[in-house]
């Protein structure tokens, strides 16, 4: 997986001087556009039209340091419309005007090719287990967001800060079932890149409110992780290891379809001692 990455990440480095799509960046990887963009975030912490723009505008820092290159003609190379938007580009990466750079009396800030090392993993242990489980339903609450620019990132947390502060997840302990309180991930759409994000409970007898909305969770062979710790950190670093690590090595493929996170109702999700378990849909390689 990390070798597909690395001649995904050479592929734009070829081309960081033309017309570049992501479509185009993910088919070298191997991998649809959503998850290509998911992955690629979760291995580097920056999206990938981000380090696009990065890249680039450190690339043109270089030529008008060294070469006298005219403003437009940095423009139109680097994929900006007019010479205003690329030096406003620039400015804001940099700190300072092209034409301030060119004197060579100003550091520009390089943002440099990215590269892996192979290292030695598996030292630590990641605790998992196959479940076999029937469709069943979820009632709550859910929220659209996007993965463009990352936003899903800040939106999701956004959304489980507002229903606890609200007390809405409390209001739903006494009838939430052994999974605790549920995040899931579904419908995406990979074409506007966008999916939906529930937080609810295992539906029983009681009904939603007018708040609420009903997903059914298909049956599905699942892989259920634990992610040990805050639960921030734990949760990046988990998923990051479950791609990076336990997929290549275990012999399955991600199913599609809906993920989900569950969440104790007890539980202090800052304590080093908190488990939050994700739930991934498997099928074996074919």
């Amino acid at each position: 997986m990390i070798h597909l990455i690395m001649d995904s990440i050479n592929y734009m480095e070829e081309r960081l001087d033309q017309p570049l799509q992501i479509e185009e960046v993910a088919e070298e990887a191997c991998m649809s556009k959503f998850h290509y963009q998911r992955l690629f975030h979760m291995l580097t912490g920056i999206a990938v039209a981000e380090y696009i723009r990065k890249r680039r505008l450190t690339l043109a820092a270089e030529e008008f340091m060294t070469k006298q290159v005219k403003v437009i003609d940095a423009a139109v190379k680097y994929g900006y419309e007019t010479p205003e938007s690329f030096a406003k580009a620039f400015k804001r990466h940099h700190g300072y005007t092209p034409a301030a750079v060119k004197t060579g009396e100003y550091t520009v800030k390089a943002y440099p090719r990215l590269s892996f090392e192979l290292q030695i993993k598996g030292v630590e242990p990641m605790h998992y287990r196959i479940v076999e489980k029937d469709s069943f339903s979820i009632m709550g609450r859910r929220l659209k967001t996007t993965t463009k620019n990352s936003q899903n990132k800040q939106d999701i947390p956004a959304f489980w800060k507002r229903v606890n502060q609200e007390g809405w997840t409390d209001s739903l302990a006494h009838a939430a079932g052994e999974l605790g309180y549920i995040g899931v991930c579904a419908h995406f759409d990979e074409t506007l890149e966008t999916f939906d994000y529930i937080i609810g409970i295992e539906q029983g007898e009681e009904e939603p409110d007018s708040t609420m909305t009903v997903e059914q969770i298909p049956a599905s062979t699942w892989a259920v992780f634990q992610a040990k710790g805050p639960v921030e950190t734990a949760m990046h670093s988990t998923w990051t290891r479950i791609f990076t690590e336990w997929f290549p090595a275990s012999g399955y493929e991600h199913a599609g379809g809906m993920e989900m996170e569950t969440y104790p109702l007890d539980g202090e999700i800052h304590s080093p001692d908190h488990v939050t378990l994700i739930w991934i849909p498997i099928r074996k390689q074919s």
